[in-house]
């Protein structure tokens, strides 16, 4: 195809063309871990399902194109996802990330890398100042917009202008946005990051991840880990992915819109000490984000809430209450989900000295009725 194509239309057309044995319209789970070759060193492109499989080749050119990246490289988590990319350095590197990040990357490299000599550092990234002076000497910046739990806003192009003056990669976790709403790349990011897991699957059926890049170098060491690591995800996951993706541009509009009645509703709320939501023109970085998640042609701010009440034991009750938002861990699923960061899914913080409050709810708002949400959550705090 000659023309340039938008988003929705790459979603479903991307790396999909027409089976071309059967003409089948969706891309076949190729459930094989070989492939037949016609002689010795002689293959139609395939060898070994962790090296290449037709169904994951698909999954990655869509990603892809929906990043406006020439790489797209696929994994069997998004922990896999960054693990890979950290694999890409050497014992004396150290990492840079926010002080406000998802458990599981704190516990990555505080657990794991940090015993192999790849050492790390936090810091507040809404401070540009302070960046400025942390990133000297270090191999990598990580930033996430939204940050995970507080919602944090860090603005992106003066993040990769400080990174790279100190000589370091930019990577981007992108997960909460989706190239959606925000496409790093484009803010001069050299690699995003993802959970797929989460809003690009978009349906809870899933565990996979992903990374994105123009930098062929790059790219090349990523394969090159991902076949000699093998922390791949299997046809099926790709499989599921791939569906996924024809209908992330219209879920993640009903999750923003359904995000913004939630918060709006929160901040309405006396009992309700905080809302954080880039939507929400009160929130610190609000100008930041509508300029940066305006990536769908208008500033669209994502489908996630948190809040604080006044206890721990409050927020803890609420929890328990709701029966339209499910209490479960992850996030980015058609079904709403709740929980209490502190002790769920960012329990790993304690004692880095960067827990997160304890009166803290997170919610993954779904695609159900907003209504009916708001009556749960009324529920829930009567």
């Amino acid at each position: 195809m000659s023309d340039p194509i938008r988003f929705e239309t790459a979603a479903i057309h991307a790396g999909q063309d027409p089976e071309p044995a059967t003409g089948s319209a969706v891309v076949p789970i190729y459930q094989t871990s070989t492939f037949v070759q016609e002689a010795v060193a002689k293959h139609k492109g395939f060898e070994y399902s962790r090296t290449d499989n037709p169904t994951r080749r698909a999954t990655e050119t869509c990603l892809a194109a929906l990043e406006g990246a020439r790489h797209g490289v696929a994994y069997g988590s998004g922990m896999a996802a960054i693990a890979t990319l950290a694999m890409s350095l050497s014992s004396g590197d150290r990492v840079l990330f926010t002080n406000d990040v998802y458990g599981g990357t704190y516990r990555l490299f505080a657990k794991v890398f940090d015993q192999v000599g790849i050492g790390f550092e936090t810091v507040d990234m809404t401070d540009l100042d302070a960046v400025g002076k942390a990133a000297d000497g270090v191999a990598i910046v990580l930033a996430e917009t939204p940050t995970n739990p507080l919602l944090r806003i860090v603005d992106l192009a003066a993040l990769a202008e400080i990174a790279h003056a100190a000589g370091a990669m930019f990577v981007v976790d992108n997960t909460f946005a989706t190239p959606y709403l925000q496409r790093p790349l484009e803010h001069g990011a050299d690699a995003v990051v993802y959970s797929a897991t989460k809003y690009l699957g978009g349906h809870s059926d899933l565990v996979m991840g992903a990374v994105t890049t123009n930098d062929d170098a790059l790219a090349e060491r990523l394969r090159f880990l991902q076949n000699a690591v093998g922390a791949i995800p299997g046809p099926f996951d790709s499989w599921l992915l791939l569906r996924g993706l024809k209908t992330l541009a219209i879920r993640m509009r009903e999750h923003s819109a359904n995000a913004a009645q939630v918060a709006e509703w929160l901040n309405q709320r006396e009992d309700v000490r905080a809302v954080y939501f880039p939507g929400l023109p009160s929130t610190p970085g609000y100008e930041i984000a509508t300029r940066q998640m305006a990536a769908a042609g208008e500033p669209l701010y994502g489908g996630m809430v948190s809040f604080e009440v006044d206890t721990a034991e409050r927020a803890l009750r609420i929890c328990e209450r709701t029966e339209l938002f499910w209490l479960g861990e992850s996030l980015g699923g058609v079904e709403s989900l709740i929980e209490h960061p502190g002790q769920m899914t960012h329990l790993s913080l304690a004692g880095s000295g960067m827990e997160v409050p304890d009166a803290l709810v997170r919610l993954s708002v779904g695609i159900e009725h907003v209504d009916d949400l708001l009556a749960d959550l009324e529920r829930a705090f009567a």
